[in-house]
């Protein structure tokens, strides 16, 4: 097989999520599938065999959910892949679609949270507002709660009776308390631990009449399981001494605890029992666990991945859970780990290298989303891409990114951009001594956040970088917050301390605009026409002033935000990075 065509197959196998099952009919799955091009929702009767495609839009479908009874499926049917519309609901076995919560104004998509008895609650956000909205039935809709700053349904017990809410109130999004009502709006309790200490919920016991709730705290700065009743007040803390971040889900029976550790960009598997406290290590191979969930019988289900092996949905019990059919994708190089010191502490890296070819390799940094996201040890076909075409990959998990302590997570503060950048730094100037890149032949490249930091380092380290790929990125946090979604815009409050009007000064130290007449390297830019995200009028504003100035620059627009849910558009978008990389990278 051919490097091009063997990079393209990776994007065109068929890829899947765990599926996830109703706990009052566990035969009755649904999960996400990208077989037919474009990734829409499917339902599974495991009693059968049968699957069925619920969905089939242009764009895909990013969300949905089956109720606890197994008797519906909702999904989010949005404008265009602008991430703004309404709930729609589909009978698991088929049948026509009914709209949710008619007479609820459509709006970004905030969560979704459902009950054996029929009530769902519905988390929508749009017009600076944040809205829950509970649904009986999916017609008879009342308002259950109503504020300025960001909230979601973060769960409801499995009678309808308790819903979980997170907010930020306090004024702090990325730090949010948790709040328990009933369906009159009555408050049962609440969680706050303060300033810089998040409260998140995750999901009520699975059992009619069970009113505890599963969340994480960072008590301890990192984030760590936590089981609250609400109605008795009883708190359950989750100690475990190993390091790293925790996420936890409810065994069937409500007897135990599934955690999932991260630690240093692998994942790891515990079961811990919630009678006696043990704590067992649950085997399973080294690489990334995107997804985990216990089964009736005590099994667990997981779809799994590493660096150099495609993605598989595996059980504990040794059985591949699910095949999405057709050829699989070809494997790819595994990872190094790299630490190199840097300004805020050690920071991690990884590092992939082509498999021909003598170093120093040219090389690309990808810049992760987020920033409250990180690299790991999973398989990804844009990184593969880089490594067949004959560059080394370098992935910084600099300040701000998670799986590192809430502490290293939260480290951005005034200097928002600058912080990742010095870090990122660092890791330039390690690969550079190791021998492992040309510093003549790097590419500064990222998508969202990421894209937002290559343009922000071209502009501000513009003798580092050969070239810059720069996909869907904040251009201008001024004009960002002027146009994206609600949820952002409280995000970025968050993060700066306050609204443009009220930080304006970091604001415009933070915009890559502020610099763009430093840039010397070219840069690509790609940007959807529809983003809510990364708004296409602050990315104009700064190509025009990249005009002005005559620096050498190119832009490719498309249709839809998602772009990661449709095979096709992601090929093409690889195909024009890598394409510009040569192009500039051949001069040097």
């Amino acid at each position: 097989m051919k490097a091009e065509e063997r990079w393209q197959a990776r994007f065109r196998a068929s890829r899947m999520s765990l599926p996830s099952y109703a706990p009052l009919a566990p035969n009755r799955s649904i999960y996400r599938s990208n077989a037919t091009g474009t990734w829409e929702v499917y339902a599974w009767d495991r009693a059968s065999g049968a699957t069925r495609q619920v969905t089939d839009r242009p764009l895909g479908t990013a969300h949905a959910a089956i109720d606890p009874a197994g008797q519906w499926i909702y999904w989010f049917d949005d404008t265009d892949g602008d991430e703004f519309g309404i709930w729609r609901r589909q009978p698991f076995f088929g049948g026509p679609d009914q709209p949710v919560a008619l007479g609820a104004p459509p709006g970004q998509p905030a969560g979704i949270a459902l009950s054996s008895t029929g009530l769902a609650a519905i988390s929508l956000a749009s017009e600076g507002t944040f809205r829950i909205h509970l649904v009986r039935d999916g017609e008879h809709v009342k308002m259950l709660y109503e504020h300025g700053e960001a909230a979601w349904a973060a769960g409801m017990s499995m009678d309808g009776e308790l819903i979980a809410i997170n907010h930020g109130e306090y004024g702090d999004f990325r730090h949010p308390a948790l709040r328990v009502v009933r369906q009159s709006g009555q408050v049962v309790g609440e969680l706050y631990d303060g300033p810089g200490m998040g409260v998140v919920g995750l999901s009520f016991a699975p059992a009619p009449g069970d009113s505890r709730l599963l969340a994480l705290h960072e008590r301890r700065r990192r984030q760590e399981p936590l089981v609250w009743n609400p109605v008795t007040g009883a708190r359950r803390e989750i100690w475990l001494k190993d390091d790293g971040e925790m996420t936890a889900e409810w065994y069937h029976d409500g007897r135990g605890l599934l955690i999932q550790r991260g630690h240093r960009a692998r994942s790891h598997l515990l079961r811990y029992d919630l009678a006696g406290g043990g704590l067992t290590l649950i085997e399973t191979p080294q690489g990334v666990i995107e997804e985990a969930r216990p089964r009736p019988g005590g099994h667990v289900e997981y779809s799994w991945s590493s660096a150099s092996r495609p993605p598989v949905i595996r059980s504990t019990s040794g059985q591949v859970v699910l095949n999405p059919g057709g050829p699989a994708a070809p494997p790819s190089v595994p990872l190094e780990d790299l630490d190199a010191e840097g300004p805020g502490g050690r920071i991690h890296a990884l590092v992939s290298r082509p498999e021909n070819g003598a170093a120093p390799f040219p090389a690309v940094f990808l810049l992760h989303s987020g920033p409250t996201s990180h690299d790991r040890d999973a398989f990804s076909p844009e990184v593969a891409a880089w490594v067949d075409a004959g560059f080394a990959v370098v992935r910084v998990n600099y300040r701000g990114s998670t799986g590192y302590g809430s502490a290293w997570r939260d480290a951005l503060h005034g200097d928002v951009g600058q912080i990742e950048l010095a870090d990122v730094n660092a890791v330039r100037t390690a690969v550079v001594e190791a021998g492992i890149a040309d510093p003549d032949r790097l590419v500064l490249a990222g998508t969202a956040w990421g894209g937002y930091l290559t343009l922000l380092g071209l502009g501000t380290q513009p003798g580092l970088w050969a070239a810059g790929i720069a996909a869907v990125p904040i251009a201008c946090h001024r004009t960002s917050y002027e146009d994206e979604a609600e949820s952002l815009r409280a995000y970025h409050r968050a993060l700066l301390g306050g609204s443009p009007e009220e930080q304006p000064e970091r604001y415009a130290a933070s915009s890559p605009i502020t610099y763009v007449d430093q840039v010397k390297s070219p840069v690509l830019i790609l940007a959807g026409e529809n983003d809510t995200r990364c708004p296409p009028r602050q990315i104009q504003k700064y190509v025009a002033q990249l005009e002005r100035h005559g620096h050498e620059h190119e832009v490719y627009t498309y249709d839809a935000v998602r772009s990661n849910l449709v095979v096709a558009e992601r090929i093409a978008q690889t195909a024009l990075q890598l394409d510009f990389a040569r192009k500039h990278l051949g001069r040097r």
